[in-house]
């Protein structure tokens, strides 16, 4: 709720930073998780602790509102496939009828490895390590291969693996491969996921509309 503790503090500071809000879903009910991040200064490695919460996700009836001409490219976390299954339906009977230059290119990153997310791997996907390791994958090259049936024709797979880069596999069945290119000091390694994810949004949308 934008009204109350903490609502006021989070549409301040996204308004601060620039954050369009406008197609956000409001809650009446639920309070806003809370997570707590433990990094190791001496390995790296970091615990997180998640006072989760009864907040409710956004539904297919919440993303109703989003005009989706607004939009070139919808990018999707997997968390809740039966609404988000319904969301996507709605991008793809857009796309059917829309002329080309208002078609809307949709992607989704599946991280975490439960079985109800898969049916949502049929678009362009960002698929995590853990998600590939699930399925016994040891290496990005070889869980793109293995995974590639579970997309559609035309879509786009990738894969990143920490600090051996990342590789993707295109409509082509090409395999490219990136290094990964960590800074000269690391602080923290937290958003790396979704700063990735950003960033690959970012390069393929400026080469396939011209700007981002």
């Amino acid at each position: 709720n934008p009204s109350t503790a903490p609502g006021p503090f989070i549409t301040a500071d996204f308004q601060r930073r620039g954050v369009d809000t406008a197609h956000v879903a409001w809650q009446s009910g639920g309070d806003v998780p809370c997570a707590c991040c433990l990094v190791n200064a001496t390995s790296g490695s970091r615990t997180i602790v998640l006072h989760d919460t009864n907040l409710p996700d956004v539904t297919a009836r919440d993303f109703e509102r989003v005009d989706l001409s607004q939009y070139k490219w919808i990018h999707f976390e997997a968390r809740n496939a039966a609404e988000q299954g319904a969301m996507l339906e709605r991008v793809e009977r857009h796309n059917r009828t829309a002329a080309p230059e208002r078609r809307v290119r949709i992607s989704v990153e599946l991280e975490k490895p439960r079985e109800e997310l898969l049916p949502l791997m049929r678009r362009d996907t960002w698929c995590g390590k853990d998600l590939a390791r699930h399925f016994g994958y040891q290496s990005a090259p070889e869980a793109l291969r293995g995974l590639r049936e579970r997309v559609q024709p035309g879509a786009t797979l990738i894969c990143a693996w920490a600090e051996e880069g990342a590789d993707a596999l295109g409509p082509d069945g090409k395999l490219v491969h990136s290094d990964a290119f960590p800074p000269e000091t690391l602080v923290d390694t937290l958003g790396a996921g979704d700063t990735f994810n950003a960033a690959v949004i970012f390069a393929v949308a400026t080469v396939q509309f011209g700007t981002a």
